[in-house]
This record gives structure tokens, C-alpha cells and sequence, in this order.
């Protein structure tokens, strides 16, 4: 078999020591499982579909915009990145990278916040634990199981995206109600040890998605208008950067500008990342896998100096972008699309399409309700904007 393994830490996740898949099958000659975990992600319609779901801009703003899809790659781009300089597993960030954004609705935050207040009554609703219905159950692409049947390794990073789901060990075979419904289903299943941490390629992922989305917003706030550089330079170490590129470049337009500080922002992040954690992997004596679960705190995380400069980036663009009235009205419309799909089909689910309304049970139960929400979840906003509109414009005849 071709691993590819040699190079890795002994603190990095090796898919020869996998624990393996819920359905057991044959491993590839030529892939590792963490590669063939990151293939079928790929080729799945669920990552096809990430081409049409916001970011922040709904996809018809504008094609230089990021959309869920874009914003995977680039997370994949720096967390491969980052693996390769620690010796950790890059197939295993890339895959998680590229996957850990499944779950999300159309419209973004505004689209999730809208579907998490409908199932409020039915279980909730965490686009973390979609990320892993998904990926085990909803995509029918193989005859001997549902979902991708991908490694133990994958789950478990796509479960503990945000970090431990429990203070200590819980039996899995009856998980608490606190949980998101999603993941209570899948638990019985499968073990992922939500009290722990998760492991280094996945904390990778993590931070790489944080990384990422925070620069490319400044990115895509800038060029929409949202917020000029003036008022940027105002964050303290950014303002130190703007003033270096118009100190190397003078007189060079403003796109460029916003490129060579976008470029520069990454890579101090990124910097800092990588001094931080070998500075935590050797204070905390960490030589396995298991040492990063059981650490009781990230192994991979940005210093506290760079997490307060990027705490008043955060702030920054909650103000400026995430807040700004254009962005709020798409926000307010994603919602009300959302909702008045939700009620439309938990009440009348045979204004699903068949193959949809017939996986429900009647009107307003809990296994309509998760019905409904698989589909609308899965829903690009386009495809959102289009059911709406055939559903509740009476002006639009189309069937």
C-alpha cells in the first residue's frame, strides 16, 4: 500500500492506525483511508452543492464573492499548510477542511439561526452535527450503505469542529438530550468520545476555517464597499500592515493593496500558529494522538497576544460587515425564506418533492420536522429562492 506515513510526528494521526469505518470494507492499494476519505468528499453532491450557498454575499452579489465552496478550498489550502510544516496528516485536514461546512443551510448564519428557531420544538438544529448526517446517512451513493462510510478519524473532527461536546464520558448507546438530535442518532453507532478533544489534523481544520473566513471576509467586505481601508487601519496590527504595503508600493491601486495585505495578514496568523503549538506540544510532553485528546486544552492554537488581535479583528467586522445594513437585509429575507418553507412543509410535507414527502409521517410530527429540515438544509440559496417563489408567488405559475 502506498501511506505515505514516514514523515509524520508521532503525534500525528497515521490511517494505518485508524479505528476504522462503520461499514468494514477492503482498503485501497493505491490510497491511504484518509485519502480516499478526502475523494469521496469531493465527489459527493453535497460539496457540489457548496458552490450555490452564501458565505456572506448570496451568490447572485457577485462572482468574485466567496461562497461556501471557495471558502473550503481556501480553508483546505492553509490547513495542508499547516500539517506539512508540524508532520501531521494532511489528507485527514484536507478532508476535514473540505467537509466541515456540509451542514450549513442556505443564507448562511441567518439561514441556520432561522432553522435552528424552527426545530426549536423537534431536537434543534447544529450544522455541525448536519455535517456528519450527511455524511453518514443522507448521500445515497453506494449500494452496501448509506452516507460515505468515511473513517472514525473524519467523524470525530467533523463532531468536535468546535471542541469537546461533553465535560466528561457519557454512554453513547444513550447520549443526553442536550445534544443536537443529529448527532444523538448517530452516537448509538459509533463512539467519538465527545469529551475529549480532538485530534491534531482536526484542531488544524478548526483554525484554519477561523484563519480563513476572517481574512476573506476583510477581503470581500473591502472590495463590496462595506468598509474602507481608512476605517480598517483603525484595528491596531492591520493598521501596521496597510502602512508597510503603502510603504513598499507606493502609488499602486487599490486592489493590490488589498491583496498584499490579505496575503500578509494569513501569514502572521499562520506564524504565530505554528510557534504557539510546538511551544504547547512540548510543554504539555505530547508524543501520541491520544496525548492531544487528553491534554485538556487545544495542542494546535494562536498565542494569547495574536487571539486578542484577532478577537478585534472579529469585532471589527461584526460592526463594519456582519452588521451593515445590506448584509442584514440579506440576512432578514434568507430567514423569512427559510421559515416559510419550514412551516409550508411540516404542515402540508407533500409540497416536497416525492421522493422527500414520502420519507415524512403526516403533518407537523418529529420525523416531519426532520424531514423537512434535512431537505431545506440541503438546499442551495438558489434553489431556495426558486421553491419559494413557485410556492408563494401567486403570480408565478410554474409547477
Amino acid at each position: 500500500m502506498i501511506t505515505g506515513q514516514n514523515y509524520l510526528a508521532s503525534y500525528a494521526t497515521s490511517s494505518e492506525n485508524s479505528k476504522g469505518r462503520i461499514f468494514p470494507e477492503s482498503e485501497s492499494p493505491t490510497r491511504s483511508a484518509f485519502q480516499r476519505d478526502r475523494d469521496r468528499i469531493i465527489h459527493c453532491s453535497t460539496f457540489r452543492r457548496l458552490k450555490h450557498k452564501t458565505q456572506v454575499f448570496v451568490y447572485h452579489e457577485g462572482d468574485y464573492y466567496r461562497t461556501r465552496l471557495t471558502h473550503s478550498i481556501e480553508v483546505a489550502q492553509i490547513a495542508r499548510s499547516i500539517s506539512r510544516y508540524l508532520r501531521l496528516n494532511e489528507d485527514l485536514a484536507e478532508a476535514l477542511a473540505l467537509a466541515h461546512d456540509f451542514g450549513h443551510t442556505a443564507f448562511g448564519h441567518a439561514g441556520e439561526d432561522a432553522m435552528s428557531l424552527c426545530m426549536e420544538n423537534y431536537g434543534g438544529f447544529d450544522h455541525n452535527a448536519q455535517s456528519l448526517r450527511l455524511v453518514t446517512t443522507l448521500e445515497k451513493r453506494y449500494g452496501a450503505f448509506d452516507g460515505l462510510n468515511l473513517t472514525w478519524e473524519t467523524l470525530e473532527g467533523l463532531a468536535k469542529h468546535n471542541g469537546p461536546l461533553a465535560k466528561s464520558a457519557i454512554d453513547h448507546r444513550s447520549p443526553p438530550k442536550n445534544l443536537p438530535w443529529a448527532l444523538r442518532e448517530l452516537l448509538p453507532k459509533l463512539d467519538l468520545e465527545i469529551h475529549t478533544f480532538a485530534g491534531p489534523e482536526a484542531q488544524v481544520a478548526a483554525i484554519s476555517d477561523d484563519i480563513a473566513y476572517n481574512n476573506h471576509d476583510v477581503d470581500d467586505g473591502l472590495r463590496a464597499g462595506l468598509f474602507k481601508l481608512d476605517e480598517l487601519a483603525e484595528v491596531s496590527f492591520v493598521g501596521d500592515m496597510i502602512d508597510e504595503v503603502n510603504d513598499l508600493y507606493p502609488n499602486i491601486e487599490e486592489g493590490v493593496i488589498i491583496h498584499e495585505l490579505i496575503r500578509r495578514l494569513i501569514n502572521v496568523m499562520v506564524e504565530d500558529l505554528l510557534a504557539e503549538s510546538q511551544s504547547r506540544i512540548k510543554r504539555l510532553n505530547i508524543k501520541s494522538v491520544e496525548d492531544v485528546r487528553a491534554a485538556g486544552e487545544s495542542v494546535i492554537a494562536l498565542s494569547d497576544e495574536m487571539a486578542a488581535c484577532d478577537k478585534e479583528l472579529k469585532q471589527f467586522l461584526t460592526t463594519k460587515m456582519y452588521r451593515h445594513p445590506k448584509v442584514k437585509r440579506m440576512g432578514t429575507k434568507g430567514k423569512k425564506v427559510v421559515t416559510d418553507l419550514f412551516n409550508l412543509y411540516i404542515e402540508e410535507p407533500e409540497c416536497m418533492p416525492f421522493e422527500w414527502a414520502g420519507l415524512a409521517d403526516g403533518s407537523n410530527s418529529n420525523k416531519t420536522a426532520r424531514v423537512v429540515a434535512d431537505f431545506i438544509a440541503g438546499m442551495t440559496d438558489r434553489f431556495a429562492l426558486r421553491e419559494h417563489r413557485k410556492l408563494f408567488d401567486i403570480s408565478d405559475i410554474e409547477i
